[in-house]
């Protein structure tokens, strides 16, 4: 096998391991919190909704730092970093003694956290840009195959064992996967051409904001989170709604999860490649639209079985968005400064991530939860008309206006 293809395999694996590791946790968070001392309702829903976005918080900052550090000394250190930093963090939250030791862990956490955000760009670098779609569609599969068993198990092995074995088994899986990373990864060193051009942080900044497709993917690339976000926290309440009366609440609730991760896994490869053969911002664009279809029933079924079908259709539609955004960039971006840019796109979509939740809980405090699904829907429809818009205009060469900002600053 040659190194590419073990490459691809060994980190598709280890998003598998990590992606379900650390999904193993959430189902519980909450409840770990309330064994943590004698606190009112009140105390911990609003330390859980700390707990969770603080990660995302110190993520959004650290990403495109991470970024320029692998443009600079390879993705694989960062790869190590992130995983052993993930399975420390993970150990060091069921030792936790308060709710502050625990926020104080998660920030930590947030400091190292993007090990699947550098495997698609460590991937990406080393993909043709005429495949980069079905790679990293293919790519996904990993990371949603995890998602889709870590809750499940996460909660089997938190009543079996309890919370802190679960931290402990999680974190050697975690570690398991940043050995595979240290012992079988073989990064291909790109070939340093002698004299090539080194852009400032603050050209590249500049160029971002200059460059309408970048920038106007990454706002929609946040906007997708921000939709696929905000309704999650509300979901099991939303089941337990139509299940009035069912002792299966969660059971269902985890089903409903799960249907749009397996939407995702069936088709993410095939939008990939969509998007290898007739163009990424046609492929985003019909994403966008089809979201909005399958998005808007959701607010109004009154069956359960009629939720899952609708959330399975989403999940085919999120399922391409990632990869092609990702293809996207790698299309765009100079190689030398990749993992830079990478790291502003996860950071816009860290930023979703945090908006997201606390945007649905919002909505769905004034006019009830089915109505997030409407106005999630709009985000959606407006991602779409944005996208149009950009494309309407006259493209530039981010190289170009890479070039133009820095001759502004000299």
């Amino acid at each position: 096998m040659d190194t590419q293809k073990k490459n691809f395999f060994i980190i598709m694996f280890t998003n598998f391991l990590v992606a379900g590791s650390t999904t193993m946790i959430m189902p519980f968070l909450s409840l770990y919190i309330e064994s943590l001392g004698n606190f009112s309702d009140e105390y911990v829903q609003r330390w859980s909704g700390l707990v969770f976005g603080v990660t995302f918080v110190a993520a959004l900052i650290m990403s495109p730092i991470w970024g320029r550090i692998a443009d600079k000394y390879g993705f694989k250190p960062i790869l190590i970093i992130n995983g052993f930093g993930i399975a420390t963090s993970i150990f060091l939250m069921g030792t936790a003694d308060s709710v502050t030791e625990l926020f104080m862990i998660r920030l930590f956490m947030g400091l190292v956290t993007g090990f699947i955000p550098t495997s698609l760009a460590f991937v990406s670098s080393q993909t043709s840009k005429e495949n980069a779609g079905k790679t990293l569609g293919t790519l996904q599969m990993g990371s949603v195959s995890g998602t889709l068993f870590g809750p499940v198990l996460g909660g089997l092995m938190a009543d079996a064992f309890g919370f802190k074995y679960t931290f402990l088994i999680t974190a050697t899986i975690i570690t398991i996967a940043a050995l595979f990373v240290v012992f079988g990864l073989r990064e291909i060193k790109r070939v340093k051409i002698k004299g090539a051009h080194v852009y400032a942080p603050k050209t590249i900044i500049n160029g971002i904001l200059h460059h309408r497709l970048m920038l106007n993917v990454m706002i929609i690339t946040a906007l997708i989170q921000i939709g696929n976000f905000s309704i999650q926290p509300l979901l099991s309440l939303y089941v337990a709604e139509l299940t009035a009366g069912s002792a299966q609440v969660a059971f269902l609730a985890g089903v409903t999860f799960s249907a749009t991760g397996v939407g995702n896994l069936l088709f993410a490869r095939r939008w990939g490649r969509l998007g290898d053969s007739i163009g990424y911002e046609k492929v985003l664009g019909l994403l966008l639209v089809l979201a909005f279809v399958f998005i808007i029933p959701q607010a109004f079924v009154t069956d359960l079985w009629q939720l899952i079908i609708l959330r399975l259709f989403f999940g085919v539609a999120v399922g391409g968005m990632i990869p092609t955004t990702t293809a996207l960039m790698r299309r765009e971006a100079p190689i030398e400064i990749q993992g830079e840019i990478m790291g502003y796109n996860t950071s816009f979509r860290f930023l979703g991530n945090i908006i997201g939740p606390v945007f649905g809980g919002i909505v769905s405090g004034f006019i009830g939860i089915s109505s997030v699904f409407i106005v999630t829907s709009i985000l959606f429809i407006f991602a779409f008309v944005f996208l149009r818009t950009t494309l309407a205009k006259p493209q530039q060469d981010f190289e170009d206006v890479l070039l133009e900002q820095e001759l502004k600053n000299t």
